[in-house]
């Protein structure tokens, strides 16, 4: 039974893999596989304790600007991600929705991702969504040329637009706001990850590198996140 005060909708920016792999002396690809193991033990919690949906920013739009190298290794471990998780993540019901246009995408990857999406389709547990060349920019870019096209097919209307119109574009469609959003490695900015849906979102930016986050630290930020309050604009007294 979920607690009431936990947060419906937690968003993860997964930092630090690199320089935990520079600390210690390892390549970057496996750093990005310790993140890999931390990102397994935080999916598991969040899915046990009720939490109604987990955002990670997996890739942005930004990252294609990283060696080739270390793009084609990133495919090939959304693959093995996918591969090795996938029954698990089924078995206690998880919904996969990815976050981002999965076009540019590898082709192994990009099949190891709709595969994932459709096998899970009518899961009804934590909805974990994970953003594969994703921006909060073209987020918004897409939802308005999509509501240019619904204006065209339907005839142009007078009425101006509202939240609820482009909230129903965005790829989180159908899913509460953001509340609790980290970001590990001690940065403090959100990179353009999920932008509108984080406008009342709660921030928490540990120093800890993402390979070296744990439970036990996730389970510190939710107590915090209790601990705050939250008024959305307003006040209290």
């Amino acid at each position: 039974m979920p607690n009431p005060g936990l947060p419906r909708h937690v968003a993860i920016i997964m930092d630090g893999n690199g320089r935990w792999a520079k600390q210690h002396a390892f390549s970057v690809m496996m750093g990005h596989r310790k993140g890999v193991e931390a990102l397994r033990e935080i999916i598991r919690y969040s899915s046990n304790i009720g939490i109604k949906v987990l955002s990670l920013y997996a890739f942005s739009t930004e990252n294609w600007s990283r060696p080739e190298a270390e793009i084609a290794a990133l495919m090939r471990l959304i693959v093995e991600f996918f591969r090795s998780e996938i029954d698990e993540l089924h078995e206690n019901k998880v919904r996969i929705r990815i976050l981002g246009d999965i076009n540019a995408l590898t082709a192994s990857a990009r099949d190891a991702v709709i595969m994932a999406q459709e096998r899970t389709r009518g899961n009804t547990g934590m909805q974990l969504n994970i953003a594969l060349n994703y921006g909060a920019r073209d987020e918004l870019i897409r939802a308005v040329n999509a509501l240019i096209a619904d204006a065209r097919d339907g005839g142009s209307s007078a009425e101006p637009l509202t939240w609820k119109d482009i909230e129903h574009h965005l790829y989180t469609k159908g899913q509460p706001d953001v509340d609790l959003l980290i970001r590990t490695s001690g940065e403090q900015r959100l990179s353009n990850f999920l932008l509108l849906q984080s406008a009342y979102a709660e921030l928490f930016f540990p120093q800890k590198l993402w390979p070296d986050y744990t439970v036990a630290d996730y389970q510190d930020a939710l107590a915090a996140y209790v601990q705050r309050e939250r008024r959305f604009g307003g006040r209290t007294t």
